[in-house]
């Protein structure tokens, strides 16, 4: 497993009914089709990684955030901003998975909206636990399997923008290239939510910029198709996704996966948020 560099200053078929219903969409939101997608990567992808194993997946449809949470929206749920670098339309970082949580929480009950999951426990304790009501219409995390899908936007190459990304197009390390590509920019620091073009089903940001909070335990693929799936049962590490502005393009790749402590906070780590149809 690849463990998030935690920074305080990580071929295939597609079937289904694509492209997006922007009218029947929330404000800032996109509907994501359902569909069924082979996950993972192919074995000839380059700097692929062996927890990429290729398996079928089906996802009903969604409504995804276009854009990862920014400080503004985060401060008017939580009422503090814990970013390092600050800007209302940055987005916000050095926040956890349970922070993640809980402002999709507050978030759902500020709007009368059934929230997702249920939080017991202590956090000073280090004790919390979540369970997600998947019937619930409030706001939550994607699963794995929906970032994915929602990133490769029907792509079937390393990213949604082809078998390359240069940083033009995404806020990454751009002294550590894909596949020996010309070096880029490297920015040092996030940059405002929506700089850069947005993938084929209008989602911004789903390459670099900061890693991305999924639901899902960080564990092995199974080898078998699976319809909605939630990752593992259990685990030590919650799943990241995307890449972000200090790490490699390798990172940013549409299957690239990274885990870490779902109680650490990194200035290279936000979220974006979906609701279940």
């Amino acid at each position: 497993m690849k463990r998030l560099v935690v920074v305080f200053l990580c071929a295939v078929a597609v079937t289904g009914a694509f492209g997006q219903a922007a009218s029947s969409a929330p404000a800032g939101f996109v509907r994501i089709n359902g569909g069924t997608f082979t996950m993972g990567s192919p074995a000839n992808e380059p700097e692929r990684d062996d927890d990429e194993v290729q398996h079928q997946v089906t996802v009903s449809a969604f409504y995804m955030g276009k854009y990862e949470v920014t400080q503004k929206e985060y401060e008017e749920v939580m009422g503090t901003n814990p970013s390092k670098f600050k800007g209302p339309n940055l987005p916000v970082e050095q926040v956890s998975w349970f922070d993640a949580v809980e402002y999709c929480n507050k978030r759902s009950q500020k709007e009368g909206l059934t929230p997702a999951y249920t939080i017991s426990g202590s956090a000073t304790g280090y004790n919390l636990t979540v369970t997600w009501n998947r019937n619930a219409n409030g706001y939550r995390l994607p699963t794995e399997a929906e970032w994915e899908y929602a990133c490769r936007a029907g792509t079937t190459t390393p990213f949604s923008t082809g078998n390359n990304i240069t940083t033009d197009q995404a806020n990454y390390n751009g002294n550590e290239p894909y596949n020996n590509s010309a070096k880029g920019t490297y920015r040092g620091k996030t940059t405002p939510v929506g700089s850069f073009a947005p993938n084929p089903w209008g989602l911004y940001d789903m390459h670099g910029n900061v890693f991305e909070w999924c639901w899902d335990w960080y564990g092995g693929y199974p080898s078998g198709a699976q319809t909605n799936p939630a990752g593992a049962a259990s685990g030590s590490y919650r799943v990241e996704r995307g890449g972000s502005w200090v790490i490699s393009a390798s990172a940013a790749r549409s299957v690239c996966r990274y885990g870490d402590d779902p109680y650490d906070r990194a200035s290279n780590v936000g979220f974006r948020v979906v609701r279940s149809l």
